[in-house]
């Protein structure tokens, strides 16, 4: 990211797609998908506030209104926060599609909050970035939560814990593993696929899951591909959002089949991620693209490296 020097007066930001969740972690654990991301340019301009010149790169309209756009939400949360005593100026490039389950509306935010960093004099630290770009998260999915802010700026795998005072960890990843992204070509909203949940969780379920989250991080800390695979599977959201994807099962099971590591929802869907050593990652694409393909339903696919970088500034212009 840019340091901020004040001699900068637009700069535009890169903030990749993501993978939320990572199925054993709601909420708290995510990685950075750096084949598809936003870019956005912020212009420092004398008037306070916020304005969004264009939004493009996306066939939907979304609302150029600062408060309603995710991106614009965060900047007016960060104009608030630092009274800098200028406003910004803003273009939105979309690379990731809306509703995918890819951390769309996280990326815009965090491509906003860093290309603005980067024309203030005195810049912010990332967890006060993270902090801003969470307040325009919650316009798309309407709550607070960072499994996809945080892999979008800081890259790789990533576990935040805590809203009010986050904290937040980078997790290693063997070597070797990569994720296989497949986004069939529907659209899922993140308040739709968030309101279906369960309020309550079973007991024996919680364990489970607990150990599941404890036992992965574990696995990817001491490189132990076994324990991964023994715990890279949700079984508290997973269970309730599969209906929502028609072929969800046999496209994960056919992923298991071809030798994935674990496979399951990204974010809130309809976007699937598998882990599989790449030796075996082609095989585990195909595997899903045909089921998916089996039911005339079109996906994108891509094979990615997990430890891949976070938001950066692209592109400077001085004063």
């Amino acid at each position: 990211m840019s340091k901020g020097s004040g001699d900068i007066r637009e700069a535009t930001a890169y903030a990749p797609a993501s993978v939320g969740n990572v199925a054993i972690g709601f909420d708290i654990l995510g990685f950075s998908v750096d084949a598809l991301g936003d870019r956005v340019t912020v212009r420092r301009r004398k008037e306070p506030g916020v304005v969004i010149t264009s939004i493009t790169g996306v066939p939907e309209e979304l609302p150029l209104e600062p408060e309603r756009n995710t991106a614009g939400r965060a900047l007016l949360a960060m104009l608030d926060a630092l009274k800098p005593g200028c406003g910004f100026e803003m273009r939105i490039e979309k690379g990731i599609p809306l509703g995918s389950g890819l951390g769309g509306s996280a990326a815009s935010a965090v491509g906003a909050v860093v290309a603005a960093n980067a024309v203030l004099s005195g810049p912010c630290t990332r967890v006060e970035l993270l902090k801003f770009a969470m307040q325009g998260e919650a316009v798309a999915s309407g709550s607070l939560h960072v499994d996809n802010i945080s892999p979008s700026l800081y890259g790789g795998l990533v576990l935040t814990v805590g809203i009010e005072q986050p904290m937040v960890k980078q997790i290693p990843v063997p070597d070797g593993v990569r994720a296989v992204i497949v986004h069939p070509h529907m659209f899922l909203s993140t308040k739709q696929a968030r309101a279906m949940l369960r309020p309550a969780v079973d007991l024996s379920d919680f364990v489970w899951q607990t150990a599941n989250l404890a036992g992965f991080i574990s696995g990817c800390y001491t490189n132990d591909i076994d324990m991964i695979r023994a715990c890279l599977e949700d079984v508290v959201i997973e269970p309730q959002r599969q209906a929502l994807i028609p072929g969800f099962r046999e496209a994960r099971a056919a992923a298991m089949q071809a030798g994935a590591l674990g496979c399951s929802i990204s974010g809130a869907g309809p976007t699937m991620f598998a882990w599989a050593l790449e030796p075996d990652a082609p095989a585990v694409l195909d595997a899903m693209r045909r089921e998916f393909a089996s039911r005339s339903v079109e996906t994108d696919n891509w094979i990615v490296d997990i430890c891949s970088p976070g938001a950066r500034i692209v592109e400077e212009r001085a004063s």
